[in-house]
C-alpha cells in the first residue's frame, strides 16, 4: 500500500535548494523506500530556509509540490 497525499504531512526532509518567500526551492524527502525531490515553498510566516535545513512538510500539493517549515526553531 503506497502513501497518500495526507501521509506526506508531518514527514521530514532536507532543503537542497533555498526555500523562502517568493522563491521556489527544493527539498529531498525520504518516501516510498527511497528519497525523492519536491518543489518547496515556505509555510505561511516562515522565513528563509537555507540549504541543509531540516524541514517538516505541512502541506502537499500533488504531484510534486510541498509547503515546509523548519523542523527546529532557529535559536
Amino acid at each position: 500500500m503506497g502513501e497518500t497525499d495526507a501521509d506526506m504531512v508531518g514527514m521530514t526532509g532536507r532543503v537542497t535548494g533555498t526555500v523562502g518567500p517568493g522563491l521556489v526551492g527544493e527539498v529531498i524527502v525520504r518516501i516510498r523506500g527511497g528519497a525523492e525531490a519536491f518543489l518547496a515553498h515556505p509555510a505561511p510566516g516562515e522565513g528563509l530556509l537555507t540549504v541543509g535545513t531540516l524541514v517538516t512538510v505541512v502541506e502537499h500539493l500533488p504531484p510534486r509540490t510541498v509547503y515546509v517549515m523548519a523542523a527546529y526553531p532557529a535559536g
